[in-house]
């Protein structure tokens, strides 16, 4: 096998990066271990940069599609498929994506397999095929290739993974995937997508042209409370997680949680309207929701 070296990302690189450390929730916080911050950065990296792929988001000047030797490229499948290929290549020899040559060490030093960032690959193909889903069960379907892969990775990463840490960190994350639907239902219209269940927009009387307004009415605000109480219920579900470790990964996951919390606080606060912009929580809310899931973890230790 081939030795792998320090990769400088070049400034397409960059640009991923900075917007991958600008997720909703700290995607590597000061307080964790370096080697860890690294490799959570190469991980979310790769994350960000398949998304991009997968909204057509790619840096001006396709630094990206010519790493992946398709340079010229445009058709979204087509740029995902050259990803894979060379995703394939962390795993046996050297990728040319300086991403994903950034991405092997960590791949390596914890033995991850590819089937995690398959999954995040397999979700952007879908995105571009499946535009609205007609049940519940089909966008938690969704979320199980968009949001769990990555939780199952930081697992991996810390080197926590057991099958009860990887189900309480399934909800955690298909939780988290709802909290930001729900508050980007607007701009997701604007790419003529909708991820809230044809089968409760119905149910609550919502039609698109409802969610293309400027803001919502009475029939869009209780859809969505309605959505993010289950959210809630998810982030109650997988809260376990946290107390079943230990240190500076306790406190990594207790924001996560209390994060996904603190974001459906502000959902609440907004009355439900989404479709100005997407309601934000304060740093004081995530303080405090962050730290009810620490002290709930300690009494249920």
């Amino acid at each position: 096998m081939t030795a792998t070296r320090q990769v400088r990302p070049d400034a397409s690189s960059r640009t991923t990066l900075d917007k991958a450390a600008h997720e909703n929730f700290p995607v590597a916080p000061f307080f964790l271990p370096a080697a860890w911050r690294d490799d959570l950065m190469a991980i979310y990296g790769y994350a960000r940069l398949v998304d991009d792929i997968g909204d057509g988001d790619l840096a001006p000047g396709g630094a990206d599609a010519r790493h992946l030797g398709a340079e010229g490229e445009t058709d979204r499948l087509a740029l995902l498929d050259a990803f894979e290929a060379d995703l394939y290549r962390v795993f046996d020899s050297v990728p040319a994506h300086p991403l994903l040559r950034a991405l092997q060490p960590t791949v390596r030093r914890h033995a991850l397999p590819p089937e995690p960032f398959l999954g995040l690959i397999a979700a952007n193909r879908q995105d571009q095929l499946v535009r609205r889903y007609q049940t519940y069960d089909d966008l938690v379907a969704y979320c199980e290739l968009s949001a769990n892969p990555v939780g199952r990775l930081v697992l991996g990463v810390t080197g926590t993974t057991t099958p009860e840490r990887v189900r309480h960190s399934d909800a955690v994350s298909t939780a988290l995937q709802i909290v930001e639907h729900l508050q980007d239902v607007a701009e997701d219209l604007a790419r003529d997508r909708i991820y809230l269940p044809a089968e409760d927009m119905k149910r609550f009387h919502v039609t698109e042209e409802d969610l293309a307004r400027p803001t919502a009415g009475a029939s869009v605000r209780a859809l969505i409370a309605y959505e993010a109480e289950r959210a809630r219920r998810l982030l109650d579900e997988g809260a376990p997680l946290v107390g079943s470790v230990h240190g500076r990964l306790r406190l990594l996951l207790a924001g996560f949680v209390g994060g996904g919390h603190a974001q459906l606080d502000a959902i609440a606060a907004a009355g439900h309207d989404v479709l100005p912009g997407p309601p934000r929580a304060t740093k004081p809310r995530l303080l405090c929701r962050t730290g009810a899931v620490l002290r709930s973890a300690r009494r249920e230790g």
